[in-house]
């Protein structure tokens, strides 16, 4: 008999939580599961990337705290097997009424580390029902021991399963790939993709290149988000010509396959999916030494490096050699492939799901 799955997200934008959501709807097995996705609004570049048999539920509610009773009313009337909470919030508010509903289980997958992360105290104070899961996932070792130290999460209800990386889907992405106008040929070429918000740390990387404002580098940012303009006045003040911010990208891949380095500038991270891509893409990685995983995906001078970006001008230099060595593209993609591909990871979420 098939277990019914409800996966609940604020929506389908370009992030990690909602990448990895939507790999686990599309392929879970779908003689073991159905799976049905409520998201509170229904948009997101990720919506093209969902199969046609995972049913869409639209909450058209704009904010998370109205979210809650939507969400219980759906619970109710569905009764799924399994609820699926992928986003920390919704995570947290959630935990308080899981007792209602003694015949589903609960699993959260959190997207933080949750002590950096989460700051407001009436957002914290749910965290004391967290125990009311069934299982919550972490995706690594720096998360799953933040839930236990600092939160008092039993270690029962805690399993570490790092995010996976669709390989098929990105070598698709890159086959079709055409250098970006951007990428001049005289140039070497750092790319950097995020949230442009005080998390992501692009501050510090606009500090490290302006360490490198003679050298022939270009530096390409991908993402949007509050510190845009803050971001584009603290350019103009260090006079930074060579890092051109791009936006949003539906396909960051285009960039990535031309990059000669890719820079992880975050001040904390859950599981960084863009680490992994970009290692998927055969792209070295400098990566500032940050709790979320970092050290479980780098392995030393093969698939890149981590070192403390706010050593600004030790970190330049790093920046320096990587561009000017040659490394092999090969050997970064197995040692990401061999650890995190998606078949691997979904291995675990499959067994997870149905053992519960």
């Amino acid at each position: 008999m098939r277990k019914s799955i409800l996966f609940i997200l604020p929506d389908l934008e370009t992030g990690g939580a909602e990448r990895i959501i939507t790999t686990i709807a599309n392929h879970l097995p779908r003689d073991k599961f159905s799976p049905a996705l409520l998201l509170l609004r229904k948009e997101g570049a990720y919506l093209d990337f969902l199969q046609s048999d995972v049913e869409v539920i639209d909450m058209k509610t704009p904010r998370i705290r109205h979210s809650i009773k939507p969400i219980l009313l759906q619970i109710k009337r569905r009764k799924p097997d399994i609820v699926f909470s992928g986003f920390g919030e919704v995570n947290a508010y959630l935990s308080m009424f899981i007792k209602l509903f003694p015949k589903t289980k609960f699993v959260a997958r959190e997207t933080n580390v949750v002590s950096q992360h989460v700051t407001r105290k009436e957002i914290k104070f749910f965290y004391n029902f967290y125990n009311n899961y069934d299982k919550i996932i972490a995706q690594s070792n720096d998360m799953q021991r933040d839930l236990v130290d600092n939160f008092g999460i039993k270690n029962a209800k805690l399993v570490k399963i790092n995010n996976p990386v669709d390989i098929d889907f990105i070598e698709e992405k890159l086959a079709t790939s055409e250098r970006p106008p951007d990428f001049l040929p005289q140039y070497k070429h750092v790319v950097a993709i995020g949230n442009l918000s005080p998390r992501k740390g692009f501050d510090n990387l606009l500090k490290v290149f302006s360490r490198l404002a003679n050298e022939n580098i270009l530096v390409h940012i991908l993402g949007d988000g509050k510190d845009r303009e803050m971001l584009g006045q603290m350019k103009e003040l260090l006079g930074l010509e060579h890092v051109l911010f791009h936006g949003r990208q539906n396909n960051p891949y285009q960039y990535l396959k031309f990059a000669d380095l890719f820079v992880l500038c975050s001040r904390y991270e859950g599981f960084p999916n863009v680490l992994l891509e970009a290692g998927a893409c055969g792209v070295y990685a400098l990566a500032n030494h940050c709790p979320g995983g970092i050290d479980e995906i780098i392995i030393d001078q093969i698939n890149g490096e981590i070192c403390n970006i706010e050593d600004y001008d030790n970190f330049a230099e790093k920046v320096q050699q990587s561009v000017h060595t040659d490394h092999n593209k090969d050997e970064i993609k197995t040692s990401i492939k061999s650890r995190f591909s998606k078949d691997i990871i979904m291995k675990k979420y499959e067994d997870l799901l149905w053992n519960l």
